[in-house]
C-alpha cells in the first residue's frame, strides 16, 4: 500500500533545534505542498521519518492565504513577509512555537532567504519580530518578541499520582503553567511524564501545555532570576525545551512572587533561555542549531 503522493518525494530539508527542540523545516514559498496530517506526523516519527517534535513549513504569508491555508493574514503579518507554518508531531496545526521561531529565523539568515538580521516572522499567533545577533551555518543566537503572556486564572493537572495546580496562561497557544516553588531539581527531574497528562477540558477544551517550574534560587550579576522546567507539549508529548511554554513559566514565576515584569534564566533539559517579561510583551532569547540537511527519497512513506 502507498501513501497518497504528496509532492513531498524530491524535497529538500533541513533538520534544527533550539534547545533541543527539534524541527524538520520545509521550505515551500508558495504553499505547494500538501501537508496532511498523516505526511507531517511520518516526517516527525523518529523511527518511520526524519524525526521531529514539530515541522516547520517556509512560506510566504500570501501564499497560504491563496492557497485556502489561511482564512486571512494574521495581525501585524504582511503579504510578503515568511510566515512560520508550525504543525505538532502528531500533524496537528500549532498556533506559536518559540523555540521554532530561533530556529526558523536562523535559518532563513544561513540559506539567504533574509538578509537582514532584523525582521518579522508570521505566525498564526501573529507577527513575531527577530533579531538575529549572530549566525552561522550551523549556530546562531536569535531574540524573539513573543507578544503578551495574557494569564486567565488557575486550573489543576493530573500528572500519574500528583495533581499540580497552575495559572492559565495564553501566550499565543493555550499553557499551564504550575509553580512548584517546593520541588527540588532532583524532584523535578524524577516526575514521570510518561503516562500523559490530564487537565481540566472545560478550562482547555482543546488541550495545553503544561509546565512545571521551580525557582532556583537569588538573581544573577544580571538581574536574572534562575528557574529550572520540564514541559509537557500538547499532540507531541514531553519535550526538551518549549519556547512558550518558556515564556508562561517565566510570567508564572513572576507572579508567583508578587512581580509584573523581570527577567529569568530558565534551564530546560535542553540547555537554557533568556526570558524577559515586560508590560509591553515578552522576549525569548536563546540558541539555534542547524544540524543537517537532505533531500527525502522517492517513495520515501510507502506502507509495505
Amino acid at each position: 500500500m502507498t501513501t497518497q503522493s504528496s509532492g513531498a518525494e524530491h524535497l529538500r530539508f533541513v533538520k534544527g533545534h533550539g534547545t533541543q527542540n527539534d524541527f524538520v523545516i520545509l521550505t515551500d514559498p508558495a504553499a505547494a505542498l500538501d501537508l496532511t496530517e498523516s505526511l507531517v506526523a511520518a516526517l516527525c516519527d523518529r523511527r518511520r521519518g526524519i524525526g521531529a517534535d514539530g515541522l516547520l513549513r517556509v512560506v510566504r504569508s500570501a501564499a497560504l492565504v491563496e492557497r485556502g491555508v489561511l482564512d486571512r493574514l494574521p495581525e501585524g503579518v504582511a503579504p510578503d513577509d515568511w510566515f512560520m507554518d508550525y504543525r505538532n508531531a502528531d500533524g496537528t496545526i500549532a498556533e506559536m512555537c518559540g523555540n521554532g521561531v530561533r530556529v526558523f529565523a536562523h535559518h532563513l539568515r544561513a540559506s539567504g532567504l533574509q538578509s537582514h538580521d532584523e525582521f518579522t516572522v508570521g505566525s498564526r499567533a501573529g507577527a513575531r519580530p527577530v533579531i538575529v545577533h549572530h549566525h552561522d551555518a550551523v549556530h546562531a543566537e536569535v531574540t524573539v518578541e513573543m507578544g503578551s503572556a495574557r494569564m486567565d486564572g488557575d486550573s489543576l493537572v493530573r500528572i500519574g499520582d500528583d495533581v499540580y495546580r497552575g495559572v492559565m496562561v495564553d501566550v499565543g497557544n493555550p499553557h499551564l503553567a504550575c509553580v512548584v516553588a517546593d520541588l527540588t531539581g532532583a524532584g523535578l527531574a524524577a516526575v514521570d511524564f510518561s503516562g500523559g497528562v490530564l487537565l481540566d477540558d472545560e478550562a482547555f477544551p482543546h488541550g495545553a501545555n503544561v509546565e512545571l517550574v521551580t525557582p532556583a534560587g537569588p538573581a544573577d550579576q544580571h538581574g536574572r532570576l534562575p528557574a529550572a522546567m520540564r514541559v509537557f507539549e500538547r499532540g507531541v508529548g514531553e519535550t526538551r525545551s518549549c519556547g512558550t511554554g518558556l515564556v508562561a513559566a517565566g510570567a508564572a514565576v513572576l507572579a508567583h512572587r508578587g512581580d509584573a515584569v523581570g527577567t529569568l534564566c530558565i534551564t530546560v533539559p535542553g540547555g537554557q533561555v533568556e526570558v524577559g517579561i515586560r508590560a509591553a510583551g515578552a522576549t525569548l532569547r536563546g540558541p539555534s542549531v542547524l544540524v543537517a540537511h537532505g533531500e527525502l527519497h522517492p517513495d520515501w512513506d510507502r506502507l509495505d
